[in-house]
């Protein structure tokens, strides 16, 4: 049921993500619906490539489809006054996905005997991947390469799935709440990353008033 679970929100939580970020870039509806597809099955697509899953299986979602079809027509016809609230609400959504999926990664690969390493691939590749691939093909700079503090939370819920740290339902779901209020803490209160620019410093003229 966790499993379940945790891939219908990651889901719908991408899903809305990619439509509302392809609505702002005025794309038609059939590029809401790739550009939603794209970010909320990207990362399980990536994923499988990596555990070595055939790509056929992909295609065993059909719930899954539906959801996420019905999810990108729902915001689609929203009136607008109602998918403003994206400014506000956008950041947790993400990470609601982001935990979700990248938690559902990790379960994925322990439960086909991968070691820590790989577990925690997974659920980066999940948590990030469909966000990497909606980011691209809406022509905007990737999240992720970003100084924010966004796959590292990923990387975290793949090493406590991959530990045992989290491994009762209950504990699934406070592993979830966990990495959303990180994810939400960090965008408040500006956590970065280091960042080493090569861009040349702008020499300013000098001033010779007195």
């Amino acid at each position: 049921m966790s499993w379940e679970w945790f891939n219908i929100v990651g889901t719908v939580a991408f899903v809305i993500s990619g439509a509302i970020i392809a609505m702002e870039e005025e794309y038609d509806i059939l590029g809401v619906i790739v550009l939603g597809m794209a970010t909320a099955f990207g990362g399980g697509i990536m994923r499988n490539i990596l555990l070595g899953i055939p790509l056929t299986a992909f295609w065993n979602q059909g719930t899954l489809f539906t959801i996420a079809l019905i999810s990108m027509l729902i915001v689609f016809v929203l009136p607008h006054k109602y998918l403003g609230l994206w400014n506000r609400w956008g950041m947790f959504f993400d990470a609601v996905g982001l935990s979700a999926f990248a938690i559902q990664g990790a379960l994925y690969a322990t439960q086909m005997n991968y070691p820590l390493s790989a577990t925690i691939v997974a659920a980066v590749l999940t948590g990030i991947g469909g966000g990497i691939i909606r980011d691209v093909l809406a022509g905007r700079k990737p999240l992720v390469f970003q100084e924010e503090i966004y796959a590292v939370w990923a990387m975290a819920a793949g090493v406590a799935v991959g530990m045992k740290w989290a491994s009762t339902v209950g504990e699934m779901y406070t592993l979830f709440s966990v990495i959303i209020a990180c994810r939400m803490v960090s965008v408040y209160q500006g956590w970065k990353l280091p960042r080493r620019s090569l861009r040349p410093v702008p020499v300013r003229p000098f001033d010779n008033r007195m």
